[in-house]
């Protein structure tokens, strides 16, 4: 962890990432910005406001309802923390109880009507509070806590109940944070750090505490906002209002669930587009979690693997463990753009040193070897027989002298170094404690990230906790692993915002011709045929192989003929999803007989499994290539989402698939295809051609739009198999599923 900050970091971060990140230049966005009122073609909005927060963090009053200070009471230890805390921040606080003329010598009001002015916050302890909301409503406070739980976390009752309560906020102009949160928005933050601070957004009050417990080792926390079960205020609007906050150098969050997934992802562009790392525990990977999860805030957990890509897509970086998230959002808070992404390992043991790289590697790491005039330098003060290629081993005694500075600076001269991992096993003073000052006084004169790993298990040594702590230029991490995820995501973070283009200037906002040919093609609540499916494929400029509907054997055989022999031959009809497992599938059919011999079996088939046809489709046999799968379906949280993946008559066995929301652009659809364990099926393997991946982006973009346009109206698109041909010949769907919803 990162630790305290002695002045010169702040400027330095602010300039650095404002050029890296958020007054970039670069190619001319081809859409226009997104404003309020905005929408995409399905209606959905390409624009968040920010909510005004200030009042919530820094209320000038506070309004304290169910206030006690009767000894054994609960209300009254958190009467005292709010008291406290109303001291520290300068507001003015009002207990209101009915039946108590003052709470802790303070007057107090016998109900929100009483008030002597108007509120900027309310904290409502009441097991009944809707009444009480309603009131404060009336009253045009700014903004009310809800601390009783009960609510939708319950069930379907508790549910209602909580709808309840946003309703009698829904046009007061009051916001509410709340039911079922605690009160960690009023605790004692350290107001002697300085440095870009951590925002922490939390849904469960008690996850949040390991990230808040930093500030005892030096790393500032600005806010924290414990959103509870999300009545109101959600986790969008305080990542939304956290991005713009000068301060925030990070925004740490745990979920348990997205009330709205729009709204996210829109915060989250937000954050993206200001260069604010957004890092993210995200409860429901497993069912169970996903189960526990919902009994416990009461909101959908989303499909795991369209969460995982949407965080992707919007470059929220998303860890496990509560460890991970302290080390990860604190690394990214506070590092300077990296000058390089190649990783140098450097320790007094090569065993430590080969271990630490091949976990390094393993995470996906670049570790360059170095230059061989770097490693003659190295041998200077390393004796010959030691490694110093990367990982570089010093053999611990140089440490001890002025060898070990030299070193240090050394391997952080190379340019292909942008960080330095210098992994400490345990102590071994006094050498330990000359190489961690070593690497201290090292950090401050360089633009590049040390990294130090103290793996003492005690933690109370003097190097540790006043030499490496007291750093503000030195990331120290507790464990190898999470020294590995945070410089990981640090280096893909800057890589992401670097390139970052909002994909929500570039949404389409109108309808195409396209929409208008595929709506007259729909069929709510009916599973389209083949032929009716690529007809709409048609529509949108997805190539299909010639083909003709035929419903006799003599038009069969004049339909191969003027398609072309050799030809495939498939049964039609609405209620057909899998027709090789039937028999309804013939191909390589090479004359007359053949076709007609076909016809006859495939009709029989249909027949004897009480298949209802429209026809029987006669088609061109497209040329071999890749197998691939396009299509969309529906998230409950996302909305339309688009997949791609390895196809076939085994798609179900491999899933081999990578999922991205809509809107996207041509970038994401590539990065889909690389994220394929089959990738290199695309690239050419065993003699094979290279496929067409230009023709592939297009038809995933294509079905893209068709996913924007036709998502309210389609519930289910497959094209699979979609043959893509070598490079320059395209890609043709050789077959289509659709469902209207």
């Amino acid at each position: 962890m990162l630790g305290s900050t002695h002045g010169t970091l702040t400027t330095d971060y602010r300039r650095t990432r404002a050029i890296a990140c958020g007054e970039r230049t670069g190619p001319v966005v081809r859409g226009r910005p997104a404003e309020a009122g905005d929408t995409d073609v399905s209606g959905r909005p390409l624009y968040a406001e920010v909510p005004d927060l200030d009042r919530l963090f820094r209320p000038e009053s506070v309004a304290v309802i169910g206030a006690s200070d009767a000894e054994g009471r609960p209300h009254t230890g958190i009467t005292r923390q709010l008291l406290d805390w109303a001291g520290r921040v300068g507001a003015r606080l009002f207990p209101v109880h009915p039946s108590r003329t003052a709470v802790f010598g303070i007057p107090c009001s016998p109900s929100v009507a009483d008030l002597p002015e108007q509120v900027d916050v309310a904290v409502v302890l009441v097991g009944d509070p809707l009444p009480v909301i309603e009131e404060l409503a009336e009253a045009k406070a700014r903004f009310a806590v809800v601390f009783a739980s009960g609510f939708a976390e319950t069930g379907d009752e508790g549910a209602a109940a909580q709808d309840r309560l946003a309703a009698a906020v829904a046009d007061s102009g009051m916001r509410l944070l709340g039911p079922n949160t605690n009160l960690n928005a009023f605790e004692r933050f350290r107001d002697d750090l300085d440095g870009p601070a951590i925002a922490l957004i939390t849904q469960s009050g008690h996850q949040g505490r390991p990230v808040f417990a930093l500030q005892e080792n030096g790393i500032r926390v600005s806010h924290w906002a414990p959103t509870g079960n999300e009545a109101d205020l959600e986790t969008a609007d305080f990542l939304s209002y956290f991005a713009e906050r000068p301060e925030v150098g990070a925004v740490a969050a745990y979920l348990e669930g997205l009330k709205d997934g729009r709204a996210f992802l829109l915060a989250a562009d937000r954050a993206a587009r200001r260069g604010v790392p957004v890092v993210a525990v995200k409860v429901g990977r497993t069912e169970t979690g996903a189960r526990t999860a919902a009994s416990h805030t009461g909101k959908l957990t989303g499909a795991d693997a369209v969460v995982d890509a949407a965080m992707r897509q919007y470059g929220v970086i998303r860890v496990d463990g509560l460890d991970e998230l302290q080390d990860t959002a604190a690394l990214l808070a506070r590092a300077r753009p990296p000058r390089a992404d190649g990783v140098a390992v450097y320790s007094i043991s090569g065993g430590t040193g080969a271990h630490v790289a091949d976990l390094a590697t393993a995470a996906g790491l670049h570790l360059p070897e170095l230059s061989e005039a770097r490693q003659a330098e190295l041998h200077q003060w390393i004796p010959e027989y030691l490694g110093v290629a990367n990982p570089v081993d010093s053999g611990g005694h140089p440490v001890g002298d002025e060898r070990g500075r030299r070193i240090i600076d050394a391997i952080l001269d190379d340019p292909g170094v942008g960080v330095l991992i210098c992994p400490v096993t345990g102590p071994f003073p006094p050498l330990s404690d000359r190489l961690v000052r070593d690497l201290v006084d090292a950090a401050e004169q360089t633009e590049k990230l040390v990294c130090v790993v103290w793996g003492s298990p005690v933690g109370t040594e003097p190097a540790y906790r006043e030499v490496l702590l007291g750093s503000s230029r030195v990331a120290t991490f507790r464990t190898v692993a999470n020294c590995l995820t945070a410089v990981r995501a640090c280096l893909a973070h800057h890589r992401f915002v670097t390139g970052y283009r909002s994909p929500f200037d570039e949404a389409p906002r109108t309808p195409s011709p396209s929409y208008r040919k595929a709506r007259l093609l729909m069929r709510p609540g009916e599973q389209l045929s083949e032929h009716a499916a690529k007809q709409l494929l048609r529509a949108y400029g997805i190539r299909v192989p010639r083909e003709q509907l035929v419903t006799s054997a003599a038009a069969a055989v004049r339909a191969a003929g003027t398609v072309g022999f050799p030809v495939v031959m498939k049964a039609s009809g609405a209620r057909i999803a899998h027709k090789t497992e039937l028999g309804l599938v013939k191909t390589g059919l090479t004359s007359a007989s053949q076709v007609r011999d076909a016809y006859r079996e495939l009709t029989d088939i249909a027949r004897y499994e009480d298949v209802e046809l429209d026809g029987v489709l006669v088609c061109q046999m497209v040329g071999q290539g890749v197998e691939m799968v396009v299509g969309m379906s529906h998230d409950e949280l996302f909305g339309p989402t688009v997949t791609a993946g390895i196809g076939g008559v085994l798609v179900e066995v491999l899933q081999d698939t990578a999922v991205r929301v809509p809107p996207f652009g041509e970038e994401q659809a590539r990065d889909m295809l690389d994220e394929l364990r089959g990738r290199p099926l695309l690239d050419g393997v065993r003699g094979r051609p290279p496929a067409d991946l230009d023709a592939l982006v297009e038809v995933i973009l294509r079905v893209q739009r068709m996913a924007l346009e036709l998502g309210d109206e389609l519930a289910e698109l497959e094209l699979n198999p979609l043959m893509v041909s070598p490079r320059g010949q395209g890609a043709v769907a050789l077959d289509a599923l659709a469902v209207c919803r």
